[in-house]
């Protein structure tokens, strides 16, 4: 598996793990605080007519959106040790190779 690899799991584990700290649906989130955003007036009357809960479908927006830059900035702080690692692998090869069956 190459750091690519690795470093996509890692992003989807991260944003995943995110996701469920911020989970709407969470006990933790079951008390809400009212607060105004801008909307498109075109995507207002779209999600009212197709029935769609517009704080929850914000909150669920803003939820991915945090687990999104959380991955990014744990990747940025993580870019030096992927790198070395990376560095490593090229230059002597996957530790304990020899044991692999693939």
């Amino acid at each position: 598996m190459c750091a690519c690899s690795i470093c996509n799991i890692m992003r989807m584990t991260s944003m995943e793990w995110s996701l469920e700290m911020v989970d709407p649906g969470s006990a933790a989130s079951r008390t809400r605080r009212a607060t105004n955003v801008s909307i498109s007036p075109h995507l207002l009357a779209e999600a009212r007519q197709l029935g769609i809960n517009i704080s929850r479908a914000a909150e669920q927006g803003l939820a991915r959106a945090i687990a999104e830059q959380r991955a990014v900035v744990w990747l940025e702080e993580n870019r030096a040790a992927l790198e070395s690692s990376n560095a490593f692998v090229e230059a002597r090869g996957l530790p304990l190779a020899q044991y692999r069956r693939f």
